[in-house]
């Protein structure tokens, strides 16, 4: 029987290879067929960019790449091939592309010691690169002392660019599938009297190890003693009935605002057909008071079916959130579809249009919505087309970089980028690339030292950029 085994295993990994050597071959054709007029019948451009190259500037992924072909890319000469070759051959022709350069998805490229900006020349150190698994957030306590969350369930201190060994003990258990897991983090601004630090993670009451248990965010907040999670208070958490399952696009961010609420966002979850709903949590921003009660002005208080911790509806998945140093206006980013990605203004009560307005598509192609202005509903500051997977938001306000001062900082995570961008009241009138395809940027932070972190994904890294 072990025989028969080791025979059908054989055969089905010539097979496999039989499988890849012809897939790669009829890429090859579809590729001199249909491509190698723009870009090359050696990939080496043409019309079009090359295609043996690096640096990505719509996304380095298979997955992107195939999303590229089938729908284009809008606003350049990319056409949409969807309605010319099958989802086969696209996949085929992205394989061969793919084998061309020997791309891989999780590629651990060199990270440069130094680059060029119009403001300043930086130095790039990679200030973590072991230990962390997808890293989501940071947060620093002192000046030499940060902690980061993992999105796989861990807290884990990092002293003086090092992570401890050991993650944090006790801490809740989270439901890890798709975007779930832990998410942000947030410092009490009175941490060095109280210790609280909250914590925002997707869970399950029952079956949490369960994919498709009902589960919702949940926030949590506790103190950290000799590398134990201790004290733990919830401060949000809805009731079974509002639960949903197998969800997606989870959010969550944090940001505590200078009167001391604490504002938090959780995505749509899939759940599009709910982000107009006040008395369901999806596709929502939140505020509440530190320790979890309502303030007696949120906007919706007042109305029986609405959640009180409400403050605004129609958000598809707010990945980034910030306060103006000087105006004190909250922005935030807006993991929009194919498409769509916005920066927005916080508005008390604010409806921002989620699904009923958009200005991009969905990943499968269909259109979601028709309409990019209704009545009530609000207008991004600005919008990317395409989507370039908006994430972390950071205003600057560091000694370290005076010509920054008051830029806004965004980090991407499908098209791997750190922009800073140039506000005036409330327009963006200028964005300059800072990095560009060195991972998925997870979070932006600026130290207590003046430094500006950047947590990434594939590579799971932490860097640390200064002025030279």
């Amino acid at each position: 029987m072990k025989k028969i085994f080791k025979i059908l295993g054989l055969l089905l990994l010539q097979f496999s290879v039989f499988s890849i050597v012809v897939l790669a071959q009829e890429g090859g054709k579809l590729y001199k067929t249909y491509c190698a007029g723009c870009h090359g019948a050696n990939l080496e451009g043409n019309s079009a960019s090359s295609l043996i190259k690096t640096e990505w500037k719509y996304g380095r992924s298979t997955s992107l790449m195939i999303r590229n072909i089938t729908f284009g890319i809008p606003e350049t000469e990319m056409i949409a091939w969807n309605q010319v070759l099958s989802t086969e051959q696209i996949k085929s022709l992205v394989d061969f592309i793919s084998e061309a350069q020997k791309i891989q998805p999780n590629i651990n490229r060199s990270i440069p010691k130094d680059i060029q900006t119009e403001k300043y020349d930086l130095k790039i150190e990679e200030w973590v690169i072991d230990a962390i698994k997808t890293p989501w957030a940071l947060e620093f306590v002192s000046k030499n002392r940060a902690l980061v969350s993992e999105r796989r369930g861990m807290l884990r201190w990092i002293v003086e660019g090092t992570p401890s060994e050991d993650p944090i003990k006790g801490v809740p258990q989270s439901q890890e599938f798709r975007t779930g897991g832990y998410m942000d983090i947030a410092i009490d601004p009175e941490y060095q009297k109280n210790g609280w630090i909250y914590l925002a993670f997707s869970y399950a009451p029952e079956r949490i190890t369960d994919d498709s248990a009902p589960a919702m965010t949940k926030i949590v907040r506790g103190k950290i003693n000799q590398n134990q999670w201790i004290a733990e208070q919830t401060l949000f958490e809805v009731s079974n009935e509002l639960l949903v399952t197998k969800g997606n696009r989870w959010g969550c961010r944090f940001l505590f605002d200078k009167a001391g609420y604490l504002y938090f966002s959780i995505g749509d979850m899939g759940y599009a057909e709910d982000a107009q709903n006040l008395s369901k949590p999806v596709a929502k921003i939140y505020r509440i008071n530190p320790d979890g009660s309502v303030p007696n002005d949120n906007p919706f208080i007042n109305q029986p079916e609405a959640l009180p911790q409400l403050f605004t509806i129609g958000n598809r998945n707010v990945q980034g959130i910030a306060q103006h140093p000087v105006t004190g206006e909250i922005w935030f980013t807006e993991h929009g579809p194919m498409g769509g990605d916005e920066l927005n203004i916080l508005q008390k009560a604010g409806n921002y249009g989620w699904p009923n307005i958009t200005y991009g598509i969905d990943y499968d192609g269909s259109i979601v919505s028709t309409q990019t202005n209704q009545e009530g509903m609000l207008q991004p500051i600005i919008y990317w087309n395409p989507s370039i997977a908006v994430s972390p938001a950071e205003f600057s306000d560091s000694p370290l970089f005076p010509q920054w001062k008051n830029n806004l900082f965004i980090g991407a995570l499908a098209f791997e980028e750190v922009r800073r961008l140039t506000i005036d009241g409330h327009k963006v009138v200028h964005q300059e690339m800072i990095l560009k395809g060195y991972g998925r940027v997870r979070d932006l932070k600026f130290g207590p030292d003046g430094a500006l972190y950047v947590v990434l994904n594939q590579p799971d890294k932490i860097l640390r950029i200064t002025p030279q």
